[in-house]
Formats: structure tokens, C-alpha cells, sequence
């Protein structure tokens, strides 16, 4: 089985046909120092032997505007599948939704903060973009949530409000882990286990942070998988938002996930993506 890659960006190198908006107003450094277009993705995984990838819209440089993420991925059928980001509340985003998905997008994603902008849960909070999650139940979209503990609670909520929309978490929800076992700070995170509809996102973030302080690799990702199980965890490289090489980037997931199963590697590196993104299937 191929590996799937569910979380690289892609950047264009057209700033005529596809200019930069950034979501809140400042265009993150990484997407201007290491951009990366289609092809130099296609090229990036044949180089890493990764088959097939969902490409993460760069909500820091495109703001809601999808268009090169998804013509981009429209390129290349049988590898890419589109993952976008639409304002969920606003007054028009299930038509906007709808629009998106019938020119090829197959995930969304709400970015909350992160790189340019300190993490504000109340955007989870907001009771106008309940018929947008709806929608999301009735056409199987996939969303991702980049946020950090502080706005785990607001996930809950809507995984449980919305239980036919499954829900990824970026980066883990960023839990701290440098405490060790049996990862007391992290409790937050386990606490979402038993919601089914959770799903958790293994990128270079967390690779890096089990080698930290008391954390580690065999520790700390075979305690994730009792707890949620690996087929609600899948890999995502964060390329070329985190530093290195494609091939660097998954050599680094695999030695951090070797005390795992082949089995639940299987998992963790192609059928969990599958499940979540069918478009990814075989």
C-alpha cells in the first residue's frame, strides 16, 4: 500500500492569476521563502515515494479564495484531492460550500491561528456556521480544525453536536507532551477519545516534540493508539511549512512510529486517509 500524505501546501508561482489575500492580513513567512507549486509537490513525492496526497489550502496566503488548490489539484486526479477553507459563517457558505465541492474540493479546513496569528477559539463558538456543519454531514467533507488546547473544548462541542462530520485535528490539537509519561498535560487530548468522529493528524510538530524533555517516541504515540486507535490516526508531512526534504520529513514519521504495529502503521500512513477521503482510495 502506498503512503498518503494528508496535510502538504502548495503555492503558486503565478501571483497574477492567483494573488495572495492572507487570512487576517499577514501572509506567513514559510509560503514566501519555501514556496511550492503542483508540480514541484508531484515531484516532491515521487522523490519520497508518497502515491497519493490531500492538499491543505494555505489559508495564510490565499485566505478563503481556493482557486489554486484546487485547479491545482484538478491537474493531477488520480494523486491530489483538494482540502479547502471556506468562511463557515457567513451568510452565503452553503451555497459557497456546494460551489467549491462541485469544482473538485473533497475537505475543508478552519484555521484558528497558528503561524501568523495567536489561536482564537470563538470562531468554533459560532451558532452561524451550524448549517455549514451540517452540510458537511450530508455531502461527507471532512474538516479540519488548526487549533491548540485552548480551543479543544469548542471541538467537542461540535463533534458531538455534529456527529456525521468527522472532524481532524490538526498537529493533535498541539498537546504538551514534554512532561512524559503518562502524559498528565496532555489529558485535554486524550479526553476526546471516546467521540468517534475524532480523528488526529501525526505532522512534523509532534515528531519533533516527543523527542523533548521527558516525552518520546515509544512512549508516547502507542499510548495515542490505545486510546484512539489507528484507524482514527493518519500522517500528514506539513510540507514545505515545516523544514527538510519530503523524504526527510516521512524517514522522521517512521522512525517515530516504529514501535507501532505494521498493522497499525498500515493505518497511520495510507488507509486512515483513505477512509477519511475515499477520492484517496486505490
Amino acid at each position: 500500500m502506498g503512503v498518503i500524505d494528508i496535510h502538504p501546501h502548495i503555492i503558486s508561482d503565478d501571483a497574477t492569476r492567483y494573488p495572495p489575500a492572507p487570512l487576517f492580513g499577514k501572509r506567513s513567512d514559510w509560503s514566501q521563502e519555501r514556496p511550492c507549486t503542483v508540480d514541484a509537490l508531484i515531484a516532491a513525492m515521487d522523490g519520497a515515494g508518497v502515491a497519493k496526497a490531500a492538499v491543505v489550502h494555505s489559508s495564510t496566503t490565499y485566505g478563503f479564495d481556493n482557486s489554486y488548490v484546487v485547479d491545482g489539484c484538478n491537474q493531477f486526479p488520480d494523486r491530489l484531492i483538494a482540502v479547502g477553507s471556506v468562511d463557515v459563517a457567513a451568510g452565503d457558505a452553503v451555497p459557497v460550500i456546494r460551489g467549491w465541492a462541485d469544482r473538485g474540493l473533497k475537505g475543508l479546513r478552519i484555521f484558528t491561528g497558528g503561524s501568523t496569528k495567536d489561536f482564537d477559539p470563538t470562531e468554533l463558538e459560532n451558532p452561524a456556521a451550524y448549517p455549514a456543519w451540517e452540510l458537511l454531514g450530508d455531502l461527507g467533507i471532512p474538516m479540519c480544525i488548526q487549533t491548540g488546547p485552548i480551543g479543544l473544548p469548542q471541538v467537542t462541542d461540535l463533534a458531538r453536536r455534529f456527529p456525521r462530520a468527522n472532524i481532524i485535528l490538526d498537529h493533535l490539537g498541539r498537546p504538551d507532551v514534554l512532561d512524559g509519561p503518562p502524559y498528565a498535560n496532555a489529558q485535554s487530548l486524550f479526553a476526546l477519545a471516546d467521540i468517534p468522529n475524532i480523528y488526529l493528524k501525526l505532522t512534523p510538530r509532534i515528531f519533533g516534540d516527543v523527542q523533548k524533555e521527558k516525552a518520546s517516541a515509544a512512549t508516547f504515540f502507542p499510548r495515542v493508539v490505545a486510546a484512539f486507535g489507528a484507524s482514527r490516526m493518519a500522517w500528514g508531512s506539513n510540507f514545505p511549512t515545516s523544514p527538510g526534504t519530503l523524504a526527510d520529513i516521512l524517514a522522521t514519521a517512521r522512525e517515530g512510529l516504529a514501535a507501532l504495529s505494521d498493522a497499525d502503521q498500515r493505518w497511520i500512513f495510507a488507509k486512515t486517509a483513505q477512509t477519511l477521503y475515499p477520492a484517496l482510495a486505490d
